[in-house]
């Protein structure tokens, strides 16, 4: 255990201390207390702990002493998510204060403003893998004069999909630099990660897998997905205080931030689907207190750093259990208290299953309001086949006609199509009978060096001679523009 209780116990500038001081930091937590001194010193390190542990601030002190007074660009973190890439951004205009030139490389804002800002002499950069792609796909970002990388939320990139880009990102940068990794988890793509990129590092794990804040008390109810909307309401309307919603689809968000905007309540929402402005204005309202009721998807679950979220509302059961536990680390930070309410429905009994193997422990179940309205009784649809209630008479079901050999167990032997009646023999008329043309004649490709097939004929034929007795099907004639057209058609007599 690290004896280090306060910031001062640190080998780190005056000026800094002040900025500690300045931003409300008043003791390091374990996180901090055993990365900050190795990345002080330039080393490498692991470091795993569960959410609202003070990660952040564990490499951003280590950055801002040691890029301090020094020119050109120095340190890049690369994060999952844009709020998470603001957020940090914060904080080093709180720890830094004008010492160091930061600038953020993100989707969805400016491509014109990020290269101006690119041009100029940059300290640090904190950027979205993607982003940052594209400027190295443009040439308007030079990676060769970096001194230390960092990959926060290391799990988070990978599960989203981020591991052929951090690769191609990992050959850009220096071989000889400091590398700091920090997750909530430490799967076995970090393992090998670590041992390919990092060396000899410092491992800091905080707390095991699974391990949620001691002060969040947890609770299940157990609804149908048509009696989440009255639960969710109840709920806001018998406890006080900001509250972050989970669902698990962009779509089904819309859907309970618009209910409960009907119900008077000051709601914003945060996906993917929102632009980069939208998401900034939703985050700073209910960080204001402009929004009681943020409703976001698991884009969330990492990149909200809200100290007085007192309830967090999972609508929706994640998929991923891992994410449970992030959701619930967005209350109950800075050693303050909150509570963690999950609906689950039938259907999602395995997810709540799978939850509470990684918690090791069962979910508190609770019992549901009284008063809460029942699900309208399931009515059985009518059978496929029934009369509609203005129609006299049953339509009888359609059958598809089947042929001789459905019955028979494998394909035909040999199978040939009815004949119809036998043809009539026809005695070919003189060659100087004039006929009439059935169809359009048939358009027959120039060949090369031969004369030109002719004009089609108007929409009813045109009269053509006999031109050969033993067949009629021989036909030649002058179509409406005078030119001659031959062709195998049936010819009636004119």
């Amino acid at each position: 255990m690290s004896t280090i209780t306060s910031f001062n116990d640190f080998n780190i500038s005056p000026q800094l201390k002040a900025s500690i001081a300045k931003a409300g930091f008043t003791a390091p937590t374990p996180i901090q207390a055993q990365s900050i001194p190795p990345g002080l010193e330039g080393r490498d390190i692991i470091g795993a702990a569960q959410t609202g542990t003070g990660k952040t601030a564990a490499f951003v002190i280590p950055i801002v002493e040691q890029l301090r007074g020094r020119k050109g660009l120095g340190a890049l973190i690369l994060t999952p998510t844009r709020e998470l890439a603001l957020q940090i951004e914060d904080v080093f205009h709180q720890l830094a204060r004008g010492q160091l030139r930061v600038t953020n490389i993100i989707g969805g804002a400016s491509m014109g403003r990020q290269r101006q800002a690119l041009r100029s002499d940059l300290n640090v950069i904190i950027a979205t893998p993607g982003r940052l792609l594209d400027h190295m796909g443009q040439a308007t970002v030079d990676l060769r004069p970096l001194k230390i990388l960092v990959l926060d939320e290391a799990d988070r990139m990978l599960d989203m999909g981020f591991a052929p880009q951090i690769n191609r990102i990992l050959a850009a940068v220096p071989k000889e630099r400091q590398t700091m990794l920090f997750s909530a988890t430490i799967p076995e793509e970090i393992a090998q990660m670590s041992r390919a990129q990092l060396r000899n590092p410092v491992r800091v794990e905080i707390a095991r897998r699974g391990v949620t804040a001691d002060k969040v008390s947890q609770g299940v109810f157990r609804v149908s997905q048509l009696q989440k909307g009255a639960l969710l309401l109840w709920l806001l309307e018998a406890q006080q205080g900001p509250t972050l919603v989970f669902t698990r689809t962009k779509h089904r968000a819309d859907r309970v931030a618009r209910m409960l905007q009907q119900r008077g309540f000051t709601v914003a929402t945060l996906h993917a689907n929102r632009s980069l402005n939208q998401r900034k204005a939703a985050l700073e309202g209910f960080k204001r207190g402009t929004f009681r009721v943020l409703v976001a998807t698991d884009i969330a679950a990492r990149g909200i750093d809200v100290i007085d979220i007192a309830h967090v509302v999972n609508f929706d059961l994640p998929n991923v259990p891992d994410d449970y536990v992030h959701r619930v680390g967005r209350t109950a930070r800075a050693e303050r208290t909150g509570h963690a309410w999950s609906f689950a429905a039938p259907e999602e009994s395995g997810q709540l299953r799978d939850i509470e193997r990684l918690l090791k422990q069962p979910v508190p179940a609770m019992p549901l309001p009284p008063g809460l309205p029942q699900p309208a009784p399931y009515q059985a649809l009518p059978p496929r086949h029934a009369p509609h209630p203005g129609q006299r008479h049953p339509q009888a079901p359609f059958r598809p006609a089947r042929p001789e050999y459905a019955d028979r167990r494998g394909p035909p032997q040999s199978y040939s199509a009815p004949q119809g009646p036998p043809r009539s023999e026809w005695t070919p008329p003189n060659t100087g009978d004039v006929f009439f043309i059935e169809k359009k004649p048939f358009r027959r490709p120039p060949s090369r060096g031969g004369p030109q097939g002719g004009q089609r004929g108007g929409p009813g034929g045109f009269p053509v001679e006999v031109v050969e007795e033993d067949s009629v099907r021989i036909v030649e004639g002058r179509g409406d523009r005078g030119s001659t057209t031959r062709g195998v058609y049936k010819a009636h007599h004119f």
